[in-house]
């Protein structure tokens, strides 16, 4: 249908991540590994610009980077801070060779480790829940998250909000520490002592608050909310990094706790925003159901039900209704696609024999396709897929810490609308799968429980290609044909119609506008 964009580059880079997205996060030791292996070897993190007067940029939830007042640090030469050098020194000395390989493992940079550890955390909770013995589902709940089925399923839209919210938090926490940074500007350990051992890239930037510890304050923070039965890894993931950036000579205790702070207070605006934005009711009740089918009917079409055995209760139908970062509720319904063609159409035959015909006869290069690009039960969700392949792009491009967040914050809320108005456009048509109408359909993947107008991985994947080609725009075309292949590749899985494939990712661009306007306005550029 087009041209494939390095798609054996790609496969080399990405089928790992996939294989190890569907184990990732069993047992925190093996999530330590699989992380540590893939991106073991990255340098230090060495920015080609700190980004000294990011403070300025404009933040997501906060009114202005001085929301969280943070005071200012003791003097260099003062006793505490010269006891604190002195400790920099203690743990130099008796380094072990565990304490060298954090250091190494987060010197990488605290944004990117943190998107690894949470893509980990979506993986290991990807799992739909096994049916009680009447037939009926239980239904995760974050009131009792440690009984069965542990709380939470991390389904795509789930995920896409996950992600937003931590990038979206550590994106506003670091404007704040930026702001203070100019502010007090206190220098770097190892500009006061020369004497120590420098085990991070040198900067110019100051130290305090500690950017390290505002990022992992604010996923702990986050991630409290989203995941309450990993406390005790996301804790011990937090001690690592804290404790690493110490002994790297990178920072002072001070600046860790300041840092610390400052994270976890910006993040618990985020999180009481999270606790009204209607996600908790979007798993919606058997009425609402039930009225989706009705209404469906009542239209002359034939509505969408589940295909499981026993039926499986629709995935979050009221995610439709959830508070986006992007996307107001009047414009997620000025985004809704018209109709897909009428169920009793010649349009929809015609759609529903390609969907036949390309899962008959698959090639050997649409398999690769299909499965390249699944992102199904056990790994990061088609959001993950694409943070990613931004996380391998934006290494190369040595942002600060502050422009990481700030891109992966616009990144995941235009993943997490884009899943908001895909989601409002699937229940508001209910329109069934191409295995529904016709039967003889064997999908080359799992069939999605839900309906099948738009895609989801097509509008998923149109967001993000938009938005990042914005951002680095020397790959707007290689990041176009992703989204192309993504899109079609629902289409040969026999999972989607060509309409939906197509209307969703055109919808998904328009959402990754939106985050264009407002990358173009926040101060960044």
């Amino acid at each position: 249908m087009f041209p494939l964009i390095n798609m054996s580059k790609m496969k080399k880079l990405f089928y790992p991540l996939i294989i190890i997205a569907a184990g990732i996060m069993v047992l925190p030791v093996s999530c330590d590994k699989n992380i540590n292996d893939r991106t073991a070897n990255l340098a230090p993190l060495n920015p080609q610009n700190i980004d000294i007067d990011a403070g300025n940029w404009k933040p997501v939830l906060l009114t202005a980077p001085t929301d969280i007042p943070v005071a200012a640090p003791a003097a260099t030469n003062t006793p505490d801070y010269i006891a604190q050098i002195n400790e920099i020194k203690s743990w130099q000395a008796n380094i072990t060779s565990e304490e060298k390989a954090a250091v190494k493992y987060w010197a990488a940079g605290a944004v990117l480790r943190w998107n690894e550890i949470l893509r980990g955390l979506v993986a290991k909770h990807n799992l739909p829940p096994y049916q009680n013995p009447d037939g009926t589902y239980p239904i995760p709940s974050s009131a009792n998250p440690l009984a069965y089925p542990q709380f939470p399923f991390a389904n795509p839209p789930y995920a896409a909000r996950a992600y937003a919210y931590v990038a979206a938090a550590q994106y506003d926490a670091l404007v704040s520490a930026w702001y203070y940074k100019k502010l007090y500007n206190r220098a770097a350990p190892y500009k006061v002592d020369s004497s120590l051992h420098v085990m991070i890239n040198r900067s110019d930037l100051p130290s305090y608050p500690s950017e390290d510890a505002v990022v992992e304050g604010a996923a702990v923070e986050m991630l409290k909310l989203l995941f309450p039965g990993d406390q005790d890894f996301v804790n011990a993931k937090a001690e690592e990094h804290k404790r690493a950036r110490i002994i790297s000579g990178a920072n002072v205790r001070s600046d860790i706790e300041a840092g610390e702070a400052l994270g976890k207070a910006v993040a618990q605006k985020f999180a009481a925003r999270a606790r009204t934005d209607k996600a908790g009711a979007a798993v919606g009740t058997p009425a609402i159901w039930a009225q989706f089918e009705t209404d469906c009917i009542a239209r002359g079409e034939t509505p969408w039900y589940s295909l499981e055995i026993p039926k499986r209760p629709p995935m979050l139908p009221l995610f439709g209704k959830v508070k986006g970062f992007l996307c107001d509720s009047a414009t997620v319904v000025a985004l809704r696609p018209g109709p897909p063609p009428s169920t009793s159409s010649k349009d929809m035959a015609a759609e529903t024999a390609e969907v036949l015909s390309m899962v008959t006869n698959p090639s050997r290069e649409h398999i690769s396709i299909v499965h390249f690009w699944a992102d199904g039960v056990g790994t990061y969700t088609p959001p993950g897929h694409w943070d990613a392949i931004a996380a391998e792009d934006f290494v190369k491009q040595n942002y600060s810490e502050v422009r990481w967040a700030r891109n992966m914050a616009l990144l995941n809320m235009s993943l997490m609308d884009a899943a908001i108005v895909c989601w409002d456009t699937k229940y508001f048509y209910f329109n069934p799968r191409p295995t529904q109408l016709n039967p003889e359909i064997k999908t080359l993947t799992g069939i999605p429980n839900f309906p099948s107008y738009i895609s989801g991985h097509s509008t998923f994947s149109g967001a993000a290609a938009t938005i990042l080609g914005h951002l680095i725009p020397s790959r707007a075309d290689d990041y176009n044909a992703m989204a192309q292949e993504a899109s079609l590749s629902r289409l040969y899985g026999g999972i989607h119609y060509r309409s939906d494939c197509q209307i969703g990712l055109n919808v998904g661009k328009s959402v990754g506008q939106k985050a264009i306007d407002r990358a173009v306005t926040d101060g960044a550029e």
